[in-house]
């Protein structure tokens, strides 16, 4: 029994280990992105945000800029440099709307997303 808690504890260490390697790697990634778009930023959200990521987990993020074309552009250059699986884009008006709304799916994503960068 003991011996269970013991490798509980240390694979509990190494999945946290490997989480904040990842989010340093992601945060690295995610400032170089946003200094070319002042005022953006962008935001992990998905289980590797809360925590709950698996080997067979993607990388989410949401693009959050000024106006849709620039919010847009940030997503494509962080698909590009392959910092993230999948991308969201929406201006700043569009993500604090959002951010505020009843529908679960942008709840999910506003209470659990992580900032990477800001601009």
């Amino acid at each position: 029994m003991v011996e269970a808690a013991s490798t509980a504890a240390k694979v509990a260490l190494i999945r946290e280990r490997k989480r904040t390697e990842r989010l340093a790697q992601l945060r690295s990634n995610a400032e170089a992105v946003v200094s070319q778009c002042p005022g953006s930023s962008l935001w992990l959200f998905g289980s590797l945000a809360r925590g709950d990521w698996d080997a067979y987990s993607d990388v989410d993020v949401l693009a959050v800029a000024g106006d849709q074309a620039t919010a847009d552009q940030l997503a494509e250059a962080a698909l590009a440099i392959g910092m993230a699986d999948d991308a969201l884009a929406l201006s700043t008006t569009d993500w604090l709307q959002q951010s505020q709304s009843q529908d679960p799916y942008w709840r999910a994503i506003a209470k659990d997303a992580l900032c990477l960068a800001k601009g």
